[in-house]
C-alpha cells in the first residue's frame, strides 16, 4: 500500500473533497456556541415525545457552566458524565466544555469496580449521574477524588406535570432507582440537575480561553487489550472528525438545503461514536435528534420513532438486525432515510441485505475507534449493494496497511491498520509507555486490527490481533465464519473463538442463536462443510438464547471464551 499515491481519492462521491479546514473552528466551544445561536429556534431533540430547542440546551449549558466554575473548579479539571441518552446529558456535554473542563464519559451501567477505576484513573473531581446508578457510585464515592456529585432524575428537563410523572413512574412503578445514599461530609457535595442550574442562571460564565491543543475529552477505551485506558482526545481531534463527517455527507445534505433533518440516536451519547457523529453532527447541521434512552426497549425505540420521518439512523450491527427482523418496525416511515451509517462491529452481509429489504435504505458501513473521534474510513452512501468492507479513508486522512515490521505491504495483503489525520488522538491519559507503543515515528495510530487495502483504495478488516484462530499453523479470522454463518437462514447471530485443540493448537468453537427453532446442529455443520475449508470448520457448535455484548452491542467475544 503506497500512502503517497491515496488511491483511495479516486473512488471519492463527487463533492467530497480529500482535505478538510481543521482551522475552521478554534474549539468544540467555538462550533457549539455558533450552532447553537444559528439553530437556537430548531428542536435539538426528541425525548418522551416532548421537544427541547437549541435555545433551551443552550441557555442552561451555559448555566450549569457557571455552577460548575463556582464550585472552584479550573480549567482542565476533569468531569464525569455518566447517563444514558437524556437532554440532560445534552447540557451537561456542552456545559463542562464550555466551562474549560474536560469530559469523562462514563458508561451508566459499570459495576462499582469499573466506576471507581475511570473516575481514580481520569481524577475526575465532578461527576453529573442519573440518579438510578448512584447506587453504584455511593459503593465507592469516598475512595475517588470527586467532591461534586450532580443528580439529574429522567424527567428534569420535561414540562413540572410531565416531570413529576415520569419521576414517580420511574421511581415507584418501574422501581428503577435503587436505595442508595450518598456519603455526606467530607467534603462531598450533592446537588440536583435543576437546582445547580437554577443557581448557575443567576451567575456569569468566564469564558475560557481554549484553544485546539486543549484537552476537550477522556474517551476510554473498552478495555479488551487490558486496563481500560483514557484517549486524550483534542479539541482539534474532535472538531476535526466533525467536519470530516460532515464532508462525507454532503452530497447527501445538499438534497436538503435548509430543510430539518431527524435522527435516531439510538447508540449511547457517551460512546464515541454516537457523540460525534449524533451530538456534534448533529448540533453543527441543526439536526433534531429523538433520544432512544434504552435501544434493547424495541418497543419503546419503535414507538419514540412512529408518526416521524427519519432521515438519519447510526446504530451497530445487532440493532439493525434485531429492528430488521420486527414487524411492528417494518410498518414505519422510511420514505425519508437517506443515511443508516453502520459502525461500531463489523456489518454482516444477511443484515445488510434484510435492513435494505426492510428500509430501502443501504447500511454504509464506517470504522473507527476511540483513539480516532472516531470515523477513520466510511463507505459511499450511494452504493446500494453491500461491499463487505469499511470503505474509504475519510478526508485529510492517510491509511497505511503495514506489517509486523512497520513497512507498508502491497495492495491485497494483510497486515496492520494505521491510521493518521488530525483526528487521531494525543495518546492515552498518563500513559507514554502505552502511547508509545501503538504511536509510530511518522505519526500512525496502530489500530490492532488487520484489514487488506484493494487498488481503489477500499479497506476490508480481517480482524483484530488476538482474535486471529491458528489452526495447524493456518490462520483462521473469526469474522469470516461469522460473516458466512450469519447468512444461514436459521441463524439469528453468531460468534466464532478459537479453543485449545490437542491436534490443532487451536480450533473453531462457533456460538449461535437460531432463528429457525427447528435449525439442528447437523444441519449448521453440513452448512459450514460446503462453505468452509476443512481448518476452518467449526469443531464445536452451541446454542444459545443469547450471546454476550457490550453497551453499544458489540458481540462480547472475549466472555465466550471464559
Amino acid at each position: 500500500m503506497h500512502t503517497t499515491t491515496r488511491p483511495w481519492l479516486q473512488s471519492y462521491p463527487e463533492g467530497v473533497p480529500a482535505t478538510i479546514d481543521v482551522e475552521t473552528h478554534r474549539s468544540l466551544i467555538d462550533l457549539l456556541d455558533t450552532s447553537f445561536h444559528r439553530h437556537a429556534n430548531r428542536q435539538a431533540a426528541l425525548f418522551l415525545g416532548q421537544p427541547i430547542s437549541f435555545r433551551t440546551i443552550d441557555e442552561q449549558s451555559v448555566a450549569l457552566g457557571a455552577w460548575l466554575q463556582s464550585r472552584g473548579l479550573a480549567r482542565g479539571t476533569r468531569v464525569a458524565l455518566m447517563m444514558p441518552n437524556l437532554p440532560q446529558y445534552m447540557v451537561a456535554l456542552a456545559a463542562v466544555l464550555r466551562a474549560g473542563l474536560i469530559v469523562v464519559n462514563v458508561n451508566p451501567l459499570y459495576t462499582a469496580r469499573e466506576l471507581q477505576h475511570q473516575l481514580v484513573d481520569s481524577g475526575a473531581e465532578a461527576i453529573v449521574i442519573l440518579e438510578n446508578f448512584a447506587g453504584t457510585l455511593a459503593e465507592v464515592l469516598h475512595q475517588t477524588p470527586v467532591k461534586h456529585v450532580v443528580l439529574a432524575a429522567m424527567g428534569d428537563m420535561l414540562p413540572p406535570w410531565r416531570r413529576h410523572l415520569v419521576n414517580f413512574v420511574v421511581r415507584h412503578v418501574r422501581k428503577m432507582v435503587p436505595e442508595y445514599r450518598l456519603p455526606s461530609g467530607n467534603g462531598h457535595s450533592v446537588t440536583r440537575f435543576n437546582d445547580a442550574v437554577a443557581a448557575g442562571s443567576r451567575l456569569k460564565l468566564a469564558r475560557s480561553a481554549v484553544g485546539p491543543d486543549d484537552v476537550a475529552f477522556l474517551q476510554y477505551t473498552g478495555g479488551t487489550t487490558g486496563v481500560s485506558k483514557g484517549a486524550t482526545l483534542l479539541h482539534r481531534n474532535v472538531v476535526a472528525n466533525i467536519l470530516q463527517s460532515e464532508a462525507w455527507f454532503q452530497p447527501m445534505l445538499d438534497r436538503f438545503g435548509n430543510q430539518q433533518m431527524t435522527s435516531v440516536c439510538a447508540l449511547p451519547l457517551y460512546h464515541i461514536f454516537a457523540l460525534t457523529v449524533s451530538y456534534f453532527l448533529g448540533a453543527r447541521l441543526g439536526q433534531r435528534l429523538i433520544l432512544i434512552p434504552n435501544p434493547r426497549d424495541l418497543p419503546a425505540l419503535i414507538g419514540a420513532l412512529q408518526g416521524h420521518r427519519i432521515h438519519m439512523f447510526p446504530a451497530v450491527n445487532t440493532l439493525y438486525n434485531a429492528l430488521a427482523h420486527n414487524a411492528e418496525f417494518a410498518r414505519l416511515d422510511f420514505s425519508q432515510l437517506v443515511v443508516s451509517n453502520g459502525g461500531g462491529m463489523a456489518v454482516q452481509q444477511a443484515t445488510a441485505e434484510k435492513w435494505l429489504k426492510v428500509t430501502g435504505c443501504p447500511i454504509a458501513e464506517g470504522y473507527g475507534l476511540s483513539e480516532t473521534s472516531p470515523v477513520a474510513t466510511a463507505n459511499r452512501i450511494d452504493l446500494k449493494e453491500f461491499t463487505g468492507t469499511i470503505g474509504l479513508p475519510v478526508p485529510s486522512t492517510d491509511i497505511a496497511i503495514r506489517d509486523d515490521d512497520g513497512q507498508d505491504v502491497p495492495a491485497g495483503q494483510p497486515g496492520e491498520i494505521c491510521i493518521r489525520g488530525p483526528q487521531v488522538m494525543a495518546g492515552y491519559w498518563r500513559r507514554p509507555d502505552e502511547t508509545a507503543q501503538v504511536m509510530t515515528a511518522d505519526g500512525y495510530f496502530k489500530s490492532g486490527d488487520i484489514g487488506v487495502m484493494d487498488e481503489r483504495g477500499y479497506v476490508r478488516i480481517v480482524d483484530r490481533k488476538k482474535d486471529m484462530i491458528l489452526v495447524s499453523g493456518f490462520n483462521v479470522y473469526p469474522t469470516e465464519i461469522e460473516q458466512v454463518v450469519n447468512l444461514h437462514p436459521g441463524v439469528l447471530e453468531c460468534a466464532a473463538i478459537g479453543i485449545p485443540d490437542a491436534r490443532t493448537g487451536e480450533a473453531v468453537k462457533l456460538f449461535v442463536v437460531k432463528d429457525d427453532p427447528a435449525l439442528a446442529e447437523e444441519d449448521l455443520a453440513a452448512y459450514c462443510k460446503e462453505n468452509f475449508t476443512a481448518y476452518k470448520r467449526p469443531k464445536l457448535i452451541e446454542f444459545r438464547d443469547e450471546l454476550p455484548k457490550s453497551n453499544v452491542g458489540k458481540i462480547l467475544r472475549r466472555e465466550l471464551r471464559t
